[in-house]
C-alpha cells in the first residue's frame, strides 16, 4: 500500500482543505445541545442523502446512513460512528432580567465569563455571560472559587421584555464565531464532536471514488455528552460486525504535555484499553504504519470516556475501535483543531474499510 500524503497547510490554496474548512464551519454554525440536537440532524442528513444508499433518523433522532458493499450477499457490516451533540447550557431562573443557568454537559464556570450566547427563547436572542467586576467585590468573594451562582446571561433587554421572551427550560448555546486560524488550525465551539462528524463526512465522500467488499453503516449520534443514548441504541438496530467509534483527545498545549495529550496537526490518535478489541488495535497500528501515518496510541486503560463504552456491549459484543482527533481547550467556547488531523482520520478509516475481507471476523479472537 502506497504512503498517503496528507493535506498540506490552508496556505497553500489546497481546495479540498477549502472545502473541509467550509464543512466544519457550516457544522458549528448550527445549534445541537445534548438532547435537542434536530436542527444539526436536519444539516447532516442533507449533508449525507448524496454520499450514501440509504439514510434514516432514528427513533431517538440518530442519523443511520447506509451504504453498500460490493461483497457477495450475506454482507458483513462495519459501523463508523460519531456523537453529533455538543455541551450547552439551560435557562435556570429568570431575575430582574438576568438569566442564571445550569449545565448541558460538562462545562467548568471558570472559562464562561465574557463568552458570546444565543438565548433559544421565543426568538434567539444575543447575549454574554457575565459575572459581578472584580473591583465591586468583596476580597472574600474574589478569593472564592467561581461558580454558576456568580454568572448570569445578559441580553441588554428590559426586564418585562426579558420575562415575555424567556423561560426556565430555554437553551443557551456559545455563540462563539469559528475561526479559520493560520497554519490549517480552526477554533471554534462545538468541535467536540463536529470534527469527528466532519472526518466520518470526509470518509464518507472518500468512499465515493473507492471500492469496498463490507456494507458501511454511518452513524451520527445523539446525546453522549449526557448518556450514550444514540450510541447504544442504534447498535443494538443495526448489529454491525464491528464498529469503529470517532470522537476527540486531549492535544498538546500550555499547561497540557503530559501522557494524556497528543501532538496537534501530526495524526490522529489509535486507542488502545478496555474498550476496544486489541486485534483492531493491532491492524490500525499495522495500517498506520503502512500508510506512514505518525499515529500516537492513546492509552485508555480504565475506559475511552467515549460512545465505545455503550457499543462493545450491545447484543453479544461487538468488537470496537477508537479513533481520537487531538483538539485543545475541551469543553470550552473556543476550542481548536488541526484541518490535517481531521483529513487523516477520515483517510485513516477509508483505508481500513477498503482493506475488510472475509477472513477478517475470523482473526478477531481474544488473545489467550
Amino acid at each position: 500500500m502506497a504512503s498517503f500524503q496528507p493535506l498540506i497547510n490552508k496556505e497553500s490554496n489546497n481546495p479540498r482543505m477549502d472545502e473541509l474548512v467550509k464543512l466544519l464551519t457550516t457544522l458549528v454554525s448550527v445549534s445541537g445541545l445534548s438532547g435537542y440536537e434536530a436542527d444539526i440532524t436536519r444539516l447532516i442528513g442533507d449533508e449525507w442523502k448524496s454520499l450514501v444508499d440509504e439514510i434514516s433518523v432514528s427513533k431517538v433522532g440518530s442519523i443511520q446512513a447506509l451504504k453498500y458493499g460490493q461483497g457477495k450477499s450475506p454482507r458483513s457490516s462495519v459501523m463508523v460512528a460519531a456523537h453529533l451533540d455538543a455541551i450547552g447550557l439551560m435557562v435556570s431562573q429568570v431575575t430582574d432580567g438576568f438569566l442564571r443557568m445550569t449545565t448541558i454537559g460538562g462545562i467548568d464556570p471558570k472559562i464562561l465569563p465574557g463568552t458570546p450566547v444565543l438565548v433559544h427563547g421565543r426568538k434567539l436572542l444575543p447575549g454574554v455571560i457575565v459575572q459581578v467586576p472584580a473591583h465591586l467585590m468583596t476580597n472574600d468573594q474574589i478569593t472564592k472559587s467561581l461558580n454558576f451562582e456568580s454568572l448570569l446571561v445578559d441580553t441588554g433587554l428590559l426586564a418585562g421584555e426579558v420575562n415575555r421572551l424567556v423561560e426556565v427550560g430555554d437553551l443557551i448555546s456559545f455563540n462563539t464565531k469559528p475561526t479559520d486560524l493560520g497554519g490549517g488550525y480552526f477554533s471554534g465551539h462545538s468541535l467536540d464532536n463536529r470534527v469527528s462528524v466532519a472526518a466520518l463526512t470526509e470518509f464518507l465522500r472518500e468512499l465515493q471514488q473507492n471500492s469496498h467488499a463490507w456494507d458501511v453503516w454511518a452513524l451520527a449520534s445523539v446525546q453522549e455528552e449526557l448518556n450514550f443514548l444514540g450510541a447504544a441504541t442504534s447498535t443494538f438496530s443495526l448489529e454491525p460486525d464491528l464498529a469503529i467509534i470517532l470522537d476527540v483527545t486531549f492535544g498538546k498545549g500550555p499547561g497540557s504535555e503530559g501522557w494524556q495529550t497528543f501532538e496537534m496537526g501530526k495524526a490522529p490518535t489509535i486507542g488502545l484499553g478496555s474498550d476496544i478489541h486489541p486485534v483492531l488495535h493491532d491492524k490500525f497500528v499495522q495500517l498506520a504504519e503502512k500508510l506512514n501515518f505518525p499515529c500516537e496510541i492513546e492509552p485508555m486503560p480504565a475506559s475511552s470516556g467515549t460512545e465505545a463504552m455503550a457499543v462493545q456491549v450491545s447484543r453479544s459484543g461487538i468488537p470496537t475501535m477508537v479513533i481520537g482527533i487531538p483538539i485543545r481547550y475541551m469543553h470550552t467556547p473556543v476550542e481548536m483543531v488541526s484541518m490535517k488531523d481531521i483529513h487523516m482520520a477520515a483517510r485513516l478509516v477509508t483505508e481500513f474499510v477498503r482493506s475488510l475481507d472475509e477472513e477478517v471476523m475470523a482473526q478477531l479472537v481474544w488473545p489467550d
